[in-house]
């Protein structure tokens, strides 16, 4: 779900040419493949088992209408279950139609948080038409699916009902978020509650509620049935406060599993993709906002590998939505956060430093948004699905496939009222991975200028000083949440001159408590501080 802002700048921001930086030599080669009558799909789940995918749910269109009673059609949901078999080029269906009502529905809803846990595909919430509801909704609902026993039942157009299990819960209405796991806990990450037909304009056909949460959980998967345990809840108002965006597994530099949250939308102060990134550990949240990364800023297909050796994190983006693309070595800015073509990379290094780069290989055309990577399991990998590069010794390796997503024959259909003209992709790309090591990295500047010193902390007034450098005039923002992540106060700071600048600022907080001060430069660098208040 998109709005809009229009507005386009030309930044003279050049690419850094740079050579063999990272253990990351490879080419990027993508190859059509025909699977025939498969058909254009995007925003959908899947599962995989013994080289063969299941996909369910998803829509069948282009990107959704602007229009309030085109957005989201029921005709465009995909009430079937697919099962693909790529290395032979099958392709089978199953109608979802026969199925009990409650699951019915939700099996064609769009933008589920999924995942899959050995053979079991976890499905949470997702949007779409609920004939039950006369009306659009989240659903409220967790879904397991057993996936071997179900791709055989679809191959062999047997009975699919004991496949499924499926409970209700008020606290998984959620979509356009990520599920993930770390050791036996699941984590349930952004995403929103969206109720009733969308709106660009924001008239009252609907309600939404962003998560603004990192939700965890054990989920209990018996053959006495399904309910989830150990419920709890990490909220952030300011920097959790994502939808829509790629959620990276990652190995951190010290061996830990986890997650990185890829940019995603909407900023709260500005209808604009978030740009820093935020880990994910089983210790905690921890925003990265010392980096921005510039493009990729949707959900897209991506996909993760480490290389052991050099201790390096590598992180592959292909296509998608970007407020941010190169022409040449100009980086443009469009904030109406165009499709692009881009396929581009953002490493974390040894000691943790992060930095983007620009592939030189791009896609086909304006496609990724919106569509999954499904990683070739054969690979080495992690539990987590990262792929392990450095134990591979091919020079050449098909790391995967590009399946669905979005497909648009200009970049910005959404705001030119086009949105008839895209449609869901239906060419399924293999990715292979071919040594190479004279491959050229263009590097992309991704490092925050901007800082700010609160003094003095602790603060014994409520009132403090703050001190920071701008080269430029730009918009500063602010925040003040609690350490629960609410929202306690917010506002502009204005008068900001070209140099060093010293303010008196006020917290608006209770004595004796810490607050979180986040300040926002130019709508997209971030800069938070942790103030005790005595």
């Amino acid at each position: 779900m998109k709005n809009t802002i229009i507005f386009v700048l030309l930044m003279s921001v050049c690419i850094a040419y740079t050579q063999n930086n990272t253990s990351f030599n490879y080419q990027i080669q993508l190859t059509p493949v025909s699977i025939p009558n498969f058909p254009g799909i995007h925003s959908f789940a899947f599962g995989q088992h013994n080289g063969k995918w299941l996909i369910v749910g998803g829509r069948l269109d282009g990107i959704h209408a602007r229009q309030p009673f085109n957005a989201f059609p029921a005709s465009s949901n995909n009430t079937n279950l697919y099962v693909v078999d790529v290395a032979t080029s099958q392709f089978w269906t199953k109608s979802i139609a026969n199925l009990p009502i409650p699951l019915k529905e939700q099996l064609q809803a769009t933008n589920f948080n999924f995942y899959q846990d050995n053979t079991t595909l976890y499905l949470i919430g997702g949007y779409a038409f609920s004939e039950t509801a006369q009306d659009h909704i989240t659903f409220n609902k967790l879904t397991a699916i057993d996936v071997p026993n179900l791709i055989d039942a679809i191959i062999n157009n047997g009975n699919i009902d004991t496949y499924f299990k499926q409970i209700s819960d008020e606290n998984l209405a959620i979509n356009g978020g990520q599920l993930g796991k770390i050791a036996n806990t699941f984590y349930l990450v952004g995403g929103h509650r969206f109720d009733g037909r969308y709106n660009p304009m924001n008239n009252p056909t609907f309600t939404q509620t962003y998560s603004n949460q990192i939700k965890k959980f054990t989920i209990n998967n018996t053959a006495n049935g399904l309910s989830i345990s150990n419920y709890e809840t990490i909220t952030d108002a300011i920097h959790l406060h994502r939808r829509d965006y790629n959620l990276m597994p990652q190995i951190f530099p010290n061996g830990e599993q986890g997650y990185t949250i890829s940019s995603g939308v909407f900023q709260i102060n500005v209808d604009l993709p978030f740009l820093y990134p935020v880990d994910i550990k089983a210790s905690g949240y921890f925003p990265q906002t010392n980096f921005n990364q510039y493009l990729s800023n949707y959900h897209s297909a991506k996909v993760s590998l480490y290389t052991a050796e050099n201790n390096q994190m590598h992180n592959l983006f292909f296509g998608g939505m970007s407020q941010y693309y190169y022409n040449g070595t100009t980086l443009i800015q469009d904030t109406n956060v165009p499709f692009v073509n881009t396929i581009s990379r953002v490493t974390r290094f040894a000691d943790g430093t992060l930095q983007e780069f620009q592939q030189p290989e791009v896609m086909p055309a304006l496609k990724g948004a919106s569509a999954e990577f499904i990683t070739n399991k054969a690979l080495p990998h992690y539990e987590n699905e990262v792929v392990k590069l450095d134990e591979i010794t091919s020079n050449e390796i098909v790391l995967g496939h590009i399946v669905g997503g979005l497909y648009s024959p200009s970049q910005n259909p959404f705001t030119a009222n086009q949105t008839s003209t895209t449609q869901a992709n239906s060419t399924i790309y293999e990715v292979k991975l071919i040594k190479n090591q004279d491959l050229n990295n263009y590097s992309v500047p991704g490092k925050n200028p901007y800082d700010i010193v609160v003094s003095p902390n602790p603060s014994y007034t409520n009132k403090v000083k703050l001190q920071y450098y701008v080269d430029k005039i730009v918009t500063l923002d602010y925040f003040i949440s609690s350490l629960d992540g609410k929202i306690i106060d917010d506002g502009e700071i204005q008068g900001s001159h070209i140099g060093n600048n010293t303010l008196d600022f006020e917290i608006d907080a209770p004595n004796n408590s810490t607050v979180m001060l986040t300040f926002i430069f130019d709508d997209k660098y971030y800069v938070t501080k942790k103030v005790v208040l005595n």
